[in-house]
């Protein structure tokens, strides 16, 4: 059903898992995945002082879109939270870091299919060594791109080069890896 396979800024869920219980310094950039796993409470956080921590993940210095020269316009930050104010909004991308675990314990499935990984390299929650390893997981076509200038939200940093890119991936015929 899946003929070709793009990620963001994620890697294969078995060098996450691997990664993370060897290098701490990862461990406590992932330290939300374990608030996440709490039901209701995490949603409810969110919405608290008109979404005020939602704001600040998307506009600090350390960890919002667009570190690198243009900011989020006030547009922009009210269209992401009219998104997530409306009901059961925040529920969906909050049980992507439930579900996390939900793999353990590790069974190590490899990817079969042509892949394009796309990574900012300035990414305050992941570090950018787990794209490199993420390579052993595929066994097929795989692709990295680093982007330099782009942090875990690349698509909405560097918009043209991430289309461009994923264009160019999706348009060409699949070869297997020799």
């Amino acid at each position: 059903m899946v003929v070709k396979l793009i990620v963001i800024n994620f890697p294969h869920p078995s060098v996450f898992t691997e990664y993370i219980l060897r290098h701490p310094s990862q461990m406590m950039k992932s330290s939300f995945y374990y608030f996440f796993q709490m039901p209701w409470f995490p949603e409810l956080m969110f919405t608290i002082n008109d979404f005020k921590t939602l704001k600040n993940l998307f506009t600090s210095p350390s960890t919002g879109i667009g570190r690198k020269g243009c900011k989020l316009t006030a547009e922009d930050i009210e269209a992401y939270l009219y998104v997530f104010s409306q009901p059961e909004a925040l529920t969906g991308p909050i049980n992507h870091f439930r579900n996390l675990f939900s793999c353990l314990p590790l069974q190590h499935h490899e990817v079969t299919i042509p892949t394009l990984l796309l990574w900012g390299e300035r990414d305050p929650f992941m570090e950018v060594e787990m794209a490199e390893i993420t390579r052993i997981y595929v066994k097929n076509q795989f692709r990295l791109t680093v982007l330099s200038d782009a942090s875990h939200w690349l698509q909405q940093d560097q918009p043209d080069i991430v289309n461009k890119l994923i264009w160019t991936f999706l348009k060409e015929e699949s070869r297997k890896r020799e």
